[in-house]
């Protein structure tokens, strides 16, 4: 075999051709999206077909993510809120950052000052999702005041975060109240922001229908660059969403009843297991485990096959009705969810294999 699974395969055409399709529908309203590789765990390999694909800024949520890119000749930006025991960090690896806290640009401050550097930072205000942001208006322009009065800052602009929390859906008046808010400070304080960042791919479909007002200047896109994905993980037009695939080994090949005897005890992740019983069972065991990933994130590529279960390092499948002659050492293959896609890149058991080739070159290789 000359693949080591479980392996994600990430097809970097795919992302690459799907960044280009992004900029170019952002471009035509007057928008600059940024890359944001969270999903891929901030891999350098993605972060590239971001820029290939016409991406000026990638973003993170973690800086460590961002320090691994940091030879890499594109604008970096941090997510998350930035933590004041790291703003040397942030200012090191990071040219730009949201922020919702004065303490926080106090301490960018300082450490930008420190390494003689200038910071960019875009002040968040909350939109009803109620994730980051001030809360209200005044507090917004007053902590963008700060960012201005204070030393080696920048004010770039103004942002919001959406659907990401609490599931309140990008719309026309709560992007307006973002952008009126921008104006606001630009009135107030007599200055010209750069950057109304609106939202991320969940802003996708009202800035297809013509609902983005004119003054959002950026969107923030990571689900719809990397699956081909925006609000509710509805496709986006233009892309595709075959970008991930995970494959697993058989380790064991038996056919066994489908309720286990005398099950009296709770299972290792301390649950009583139900079961129903379909009789004798064609039963795979594979090597992946719910320390790798959530099982309901996975769907299979052969759809005779059905998930029964599994433990922390067991997944079982029920391979009877497949047409498929599957051996011991054979591998399976799953699509994934936004979340299992997350996990697996998140987990170091997982392999994971960057490549440009399409889907069925990849199985030819496998096998």
């Amino acid at each position: 075999m000359s693949q080591t699974f479980p392996c994600l395969f990430v097809d970097l055409a795919v992302i690459r051709n799907n960044a280009q399709a992004m900029v170019s529908l952002c471009r035509d309203h007057g928008i600059t999206p940024v890359g944001i590789t969270k999903l891929a765990r901030g891999a350098c390999e993605v972060a590239q077909a971001f820029i290939d694909g016409g991406i000026k800024t990638v973003g993170d949520s973690r800086i460590g993510n961002l320090e691994n890119m940091a030879g890499m000749p594109v604008e970096k930006m941090l997510l998350r809120i930035p933590q004041v025991s790291r703003a040397v960090d942030v200012v090191t690896y990071a040219d730009i950052s949201l922020n919702s806290e004065p303490r926080t640009v106090r301490a960018l401050s300082a450490a930008a000052a420190a390494l003689n550097r200038t910071h960019k930072v875009i002040v968040m205000h909350d939109l009803g999702d109620l994730r980051e942001g001030c809360f209200r208006a005044e507090d917004t322009v007053a902590l963008a005041k700060l960012v201005l009065d204070l030393p080696n800052l920048e004010l770039e602009g103004v942002g919001a975060n959406l659907a990401c929390y609490g599931g309140v859906e990008p719309t026309t008046e709560n992007q307006q109240t973002l952008v009126d808010i921008g104006r606001r400070i630009e009135r107030e304080l007599g200055v010209r922001l750069h950057t109304v960042s609106g939202a991320s791919s969940a802003g996708l479909p009202l800035l297809l229908r013509g609902g983005m007002p004119a003054g959002v200047t950026q969107l923030r896109l990571g689900a719809s660059l990397l699956m081909g994905i925006g609000l509710n993980d509805d496709p986006i037009p233009g892309t595709t969403q075959d970008a991930f695939e995970l494959g697993v080994e058989i380790i064991e090949l038996k056919e066994k009843p489908s309720v286990p005897i005398n099950s009296t005890a709770l299972d290792a992740f301390g649950n009583k297991p139900e079961f129903e019983d379909f009789g004798n069972r064609q039963r795979a065991i594979c090597a992946l485990g719910k320390q790798d990933i959530d099982f309901e994130q996975l769907i299979p590529s052969d759809p005779a096959i059905r998930i029964i279960g599994g433990s922390s390092d067991h997944l079982i499948l029920d391979v009877t009705d497949s047409k498929m002659n599957y051996q011991v050492g054979d591998a399976v293959y799953f699509s994934l969810s936004y979340g299992g896609v997350l996990q697996a890149m998140t987990s170091d058991y997982v392999r994971k294999t960057y490549r440009n080739a399409k889907k069925a070159e990849r199985l030819a290789e496998a096998a």
